[in-house]
């Protein structure tokens, strides 16, 4: 067995939440990938004499206004946020790294013109509210919604990407590299990437719960994907409605959110640990 792997089982053990986190995010891409398997109904299934049924051994999360399967429901609601908060993390994750590598690796005017004017424009802006006015300007669907998580979450990367260009840039191996005639595109891919990597990818874990929960608060305010498709935030709106009479189409599709955020955090906080060489010490690693 390789030393990570024997590192990782260690780190797996002194981290009980990060196992937990493993665990909860292997359920949900198992829901994601084979809900069609795993659903015990059709989500789009109208049963009207069966609404507002609490949970039984038929429909063991209840049924919701229209008589649909909430279990089912939640399956299939896991496909949705497991694709948008992926496809938001790569997307952002991508532009970050081609913006920041630039801005930290040249400096000067590209990197004053990056961080003051452009990176500062969007931060001035919370990003859900950009989100919200580009899907109202566009329309609501699964595409819009992965453009406009990105557009305002790009910059959270940009911003450590340039931080960590900037140190390794001075760098003796970077120095080495240039000497030798490497291009500047060979200098930050082979050379500079590879080693600020660690800090990104836990900003990576820790991003997919943020977009987790901004996918489900715009299918909340009826800007995520449209009906009849199955949405946690979309639950969670329809749901509110029968906050005190029918209180179990809430609390299911927001425990779904709560613990996809919570095992995303998990991981993103041992990956820390994990990759930062002090705390491997502390626990023998």
């Amino acid at each position: 067995m390789s030393t990570t792997a024997i590192s990782l089982q260690r780190a797996a053990r002194h981290n009980v939440l990060a196992s937990i986190g493993v665990v909860l995010v292997a359920v949900f891409v198992a829901c994601a990938i084979f809900a069609s398997w795993i659903a015990p109904q059709d989500p789009a299934h109208i049963d009207l004499p069966m609404r507002l049924a609490g949970p039984s051994f038929s429909h063991w999360c209840g049924t919701d206004e229209l008589g649909r399967d909430i279990l089912s429901r939640l399956i299939y609601g896991s496909r949705i946020s497991m694709l948008v908060g992926s496809c938001v993390v790569a997307a952002s994750l991508a532009l970050g790294l081609i913006v920041g590598s630039i801005a930290g690796y040249y400096g000067g005017r590209i990197d004053r013109f990056v961080n003051v004017v452009v990176m500062n424009a969007f931060l001035s802006f919370p990003g859900i509210l950009l989100a919200i006015a580009f899907v109202a300007f566009r329309g609501p669907g699964i595409f819009n919604l992965i453009l406009a998580l990105s557009l305002g979450g790009w910059v959270g990367y940009a911003r450590l990407v340039r931080a960590q260009v900037l140190a390794a840039r001075e760098r003796e191996f970077v120095e080495a590299a240039r000497a030798l005639g490497a291009s500047d595109l060979r200098v930050i891919v082979r050379h500079i990437l590879p080693n600020i990597i660690q800090p990104i990818i836990v900003q990576a874990a820790i991003g997919m719960a943020g977009a987790i929960l901004a996918e489900a608060t715009m299918s909340f305010l009826g800007l995520g994907v449209p009906p009849p498709t199955a949405s946690w935030g979309t639950m969670l709106n329809d749901g509110r409605a029968h906050l005190f009479d029918a209180p179990h189409l809430v609390i299911f599709p927001a425990m779904a959110v709560m613990l996809a955020v919570l095992s995303f955090n998990f991981i993103g906080d041992a990956l820390r640990d994990f990759l930062d060489p002090r705390s491997r010490i502390e626990v023998g690693l």
